[in-house]
């Protein structure tokens, strides 16, 4: 019984612990909403918001003089970068779109392609397996890649040509293509 009392008392805590109050919450929603986010997602956009406020508080800032405020203007920030990620989205699928063949292979012949790409790219050094994966299965450009693997541009391209070169050889020596 006691660990249960226990139990309630930290949970009460947390409940008052929370950094925004239900009419906070409520504009925080109307911004969201009106800035278009899904009424779906509208829960993650509130405890975006939380998150920011505690991590704020966290980092040993000050919290902001109209909390409400605040909340708000980050509420819209999140309305923007979900707009943003869904045009991201958007774009990529019309570009895999577009690189799609007019006439598409038998779901076997696609299947087949597939296995033997997978199991050329485990016979391939970590490194160029690495590339390949990021340039064309994530589809960064060469200059992201390098920034984030902290090697030169070069290196990168470098890998991806032995790499591709190497893929291709095995493709044909399997008679796949």
């Amino acid at each position: 019984m006691a660990v249960l009392r226990g139990k309630l008392r930290r949970a009460r805590r947390d409940v008052d612990d929370d950094p925004l109050d239900a009419a906070q919450e409520r504009r925080v929603r109307a911004v969201l909403a009106l800035g278009g986010v899904p009424q779906a997602d509208l829960p993650d956009g509130v405890q975006q918001v939380r998150l920011r406020l505690l991590e704020r508080a966290a980092s040993g800032r000050e919290a902001p003089r109209d909390v409400s405020a605040w909340a708000a203007v980050v509420a819209s920030n999140l309305a923007m970068d979900w707009h943003r990620a869904k045009r991201r989205q958007e774009r990529i699928g019309e570009r895999l779109a577009a690189l799609r063949p007019p006439e598409h292979p038998s779901g076997e012949d696609t299947s087949l392609l597939s296995l033997a790409v997978a199991r050329g790219l485990d016979h391939l050094p970590d490194a160029q397996r690495q590339v390949v994966v990021l340039r064309f299965y994530a589809d960064l450009p060469v200059r992201d890649i390098a920034e984030q693997l902290g090697i030169p541009e070069g290196t990168v391209k470098s890998r991806l040509h032995t790499a591709v070169r190497a893929l291709r050889a095995r493709l044909h020596e399997d008679e796949v293509v």
